[in-house]
């Protein structure tokens, strides 16, 4: 039966998903809808970003299909388009999907689709990203705390050149509201012990603009001006490498990161980036997907919520926040291998065998 919508939705925790039991499949056809099979939409904004096809997208039909033996699951990813992402909203909504998970490419430019599929009686429950209009939960990490994490190493290791060090900060895309909230964390640590030589917004995410902001900076700053690089992500951290790399940095300076993909723990081993910082993608799959299946079945999740978010429009709106961690090479084996994110064999190449040795982690 058709979900309705409650007037409060709430993100909920790994906690809470005892109360939903059972084994399903998942279907990501445009197959009609078996009559009273509850179905979700799941909306992911890109394929530039690894997390969202490879650990996102799995975790969260597993957990669906556990929680929910009835339940189908329909996916789509807009590749960074907006329109595109519009499209497949207004699509979910013609199907008549009883909730919908969705990863805004643009908070703001989605609000009106939410508000469309608040009018059809559809909950939408805003995942990782903090979608504009009248969402119904939402479930993430502490972005202004990702930031902190972040600011706290590049300072440590940056070492006695703080205070008075130069940095270069590269951003995140200025659509995605997560971006404001981690320059915000990083900002707050780094404040007047550095100068920010450069600072530059980075659309879509993408790698290849990162390094291009990059090689400017070098020309603007010169080589021996950067003391380190805020790189709000891993593919960030890559593109800001590789200009370095490019102009024939030696040593490199340290760089930030996030996301904790596989190339950058390699490079973190390898001493070409300083530390990501590694969101347990399971707890939030877990707490995404036990909402999304208790919404689609019309139940009230406000008592399970673990904390409230302010939305555009000032409204608080019911959340799970959940606790980042930052790693380096020197907890790396305690963090990501140990969650079994990453095996040690798949982050140590042959060619970084003596490098696995040195950081304890063979």
């Amino acid at each position: 039966m058709k979900a309705r919508t409650r007037d409060t939705v709430a993100a909920v925790t790994a906690v809470c998903t005892a109360v939903l039991l059972a084994a399903c499949g998942a279907d990501t056809g445009d197959e009609p809808r078996t009559q009273g099979r509850p179905s979700i939409g799941l909306l992911l904004p890109d394929a530039t970003t690894a997390r969202w096809e490879t650990q996102d997208r799995p975790l969260l039909e597993k957990r669906i299909g556990e929680l929910c033996a009835e339940c189908v699951v329909d996916h789509a990813n807009a590749k960074g388009d907006v329109a595109l992402q519009q499209e497949q909203m207004n699509s979910m909504i013609t199907k008549g999907v009883d909730a919908i998970v969705l990863v805004p490419v643009d908070a703001r430019s989605l609000g009106p689709s939410v508000t469309k599929a608040r009018e059809a009686g559809i909950p939408v429950i805003s995942y990782d990203r903090l979608a504009e209009g009248p969402i119904s939960g939402y479930v993430s990490f502490d972005g202004v705390e990702v930031g902190r994490l972040q600011g706290r190493a590049l300072l440590r290791a940056m070492g006695d050149k703080v205070p008075g060090a130069e940095i270069v900060m590269m951003n995140g895309d200025p659509s995605d509201p997560n971006t404001k909230s981690f320059e915000e964390g990083a900002r707050s640590v780094l404040g007047s012990k550095v100068k920010i030589g450069k600072a530059y917004d980075t659309l879509q995410w993408r790698t290849e603009a990162a390094h291009m902001n990059m090689a400017g900076a070098i020309a603007a700053l010169g080589v021996e001006s950067i003391d380190g690089v805020y790189a709000a992500n891993d593919g960030l951290a890559a593109g800001s490498i590789s200009a370095l790399k490019a102009n024939k940095v030696d040593p490199l300076p340290p760089v930030t990161g996030q996301d904790a993909e596989l190339s950058a723990l390699r490079r973190i081993v390898g001493g070409e980036q300083y530390m990501t910082v590694f969101k347990p993608f399971a707890p939030e799959a877990d707490a995404g997907a036990t909402m999304a299946v208790a919404a689609a079945r019309g139940q009230r999740l406000d008592r399970l919520a673990t904390a409230e978010v302010p939305t555009h429009d000032g409204k608080a709106v019911s959340a799970v926040l959940l606790t980042p961690v930052s790693v380096t090479a020197d907890n790396m084996r305690d963090t990501v291998v140990k969650s079994g994110l990453h095996t040690v064999r798949q982050i140590c190449t042959p060619e970084l065998r003596a490098a696995c040795v040195r950081a304890g982690l063979i």
